[in-house]
């Protein structure tokens, strides 16, 4: 008598579906992603693995030479995932480790154009998730000390005989889904953190939001333990001078950037940019050209300018208030009695300079 193997099915047989029908979201992410190297900081494929250990903490992440590892802006997938997770919770609604959703959604909320070209890169940032591997030791418990597991289970790219899109389905790893589920371990990051180009910038500004926060005092790190922290392939002196470079230009959203020195070691200094003022609320802050410090570039004292509104994801009402009355190098502020003896004042003055003038004459 043949044996009958059992065949392998699909976790979406098991799974209720979470159908996005929005790709509005606020932008979150995941504590655990944004401390520890997890991903390739590289546009150009990387095979070499990550091998990093803190303390009782260890990540190892493995690639396949056919794909090459995520890379950090695939990752834009799994903080759109979760962005889409926290806000169905927090209205209420089921949620599942199965995502159903068009490819169009995704790509707007992540700041991605919409044509043909980009759904390519999007699948193949789906095959380098799926097809990395991570083990790590990250919230572990008393029954287990390791897990092992890819950025995604599975994906299918529904579409008809013409090749035409009905959509994309997902499944997230459990280890990713319960760290989104519990709200502790999620933070709100910036809009325009979509926007950032380098990788190493950010990596950076993960950095930033997880450990600087809203601190008035920010953080301080030693530039060879980012290097360490990043997983980075490139050397210290180049990653530092990438540093540096990020200090010079301040495109951090949120935050500025200071390089200081302690004896003989490098430390980098984050700051938020505008203090009492959250990264997690609109984006509107005061542009200053990327200077290193508050310059005005030899301006007149009303020489700063706001952007206008930066954002599409976000609550026109949650955009503060002009401070007309706390800024007085731009602000003139005089009572109407005061104006009107000014303006008299001035009348006199241009009276008595025509008398001379005719005198003269």
């Amino acid at each position: 008598m043949s044996r009958r193997h059992p065949v392998a099915t699909s976790e979406r047989a098991r799974l209720d579906p979470f159908v996005i029908a929005t790709g509005d979201a606020s932008p979150r992410d995941q504590r655990d992603l944004m401390e520890r190297p997890f991903f390739s900081l590289a546009k150009s494929k990387r095979v070499a693995p990550i091998l990093y250990q803190a303390g009782d903490v260890r990540v190892e992440v493995h690639a396949v030479a056919e794909h090459g590892m995520a890379t950090i802006w695939d990752a834009d997938i799994l903080i759109w995932a979760a962005s889409q997770i926290v806000e169905a919770e927090t209205l209420g609604l089921r949620t599942s480790r199965f995502l159903r959703f068009t490819p169009y959604q995704l790509l707007k909320a992540i700041g991605r154009a919409t044509g043909a070209s980009d759904y390519i890169l999007l699948k193949n940032a789906l095959s380098r998730l799926q097809s990395t591997a991570i083990l790590t030791t990250i919230r572990h418990d008393e029954r287990w000390r390791r897990r092992q597991f890819s950025w995604v289970n599975e994906w299918e790219d529904c579409a008809t005989r013409d090749g035409r899109s009905e959509g994309m389905e997902l499944v997230l790893p459990d280890w990713f889904y319960r760290g989104v589920i519990d709200r502790s371990l999620i933070l709100t990051i910036d809009p325009a953190y979509f926007r950032l180009t380098g990788g190493i910038e950010r990596w950076l500004y993960r950095v930033a939001r997880k450990h600087a926060g809203h601190q008035p005092t920010g953080w301080q790190f030693e530039l060879r333990h980012l290097h360490q922290k990043s997983g980075s392939l490139v050397r210290f002196s180049d990653f530092a001078l990438q540093i540096r470079k990020l200090v010079l230009r301040q495109s951090m959203p949120g935050y500025r950037l200071q390089i200081e020195r302690e004896g003989r070691d490098a430390l980098l200094r984050i700051l938020p940019a505008a203090a009492g003022r959250p990264v997690d609320k609109a984006v509107n802050r005061i542009g200053r050209s990327h200077a290193n410090t508050v310059g005005r570039s030899h301006a007149a004292a009303s020489g700063d300018h706001t952007h206008g509104s930066q954002l599409s994801l976000w609550d026109r009402k949650a955009i503060p208030t002009r401070n007309s009355e706390s800024n007085r190098e731009s602000n003139i502020l005089m009572p109407p009695g005061d104006v009107e003896n000014l303006i008299s004042g001035v009348a006199r003055s241009l009276s008595s300079s025509r008398s001379k003038r005719g005198g003269e004459r």
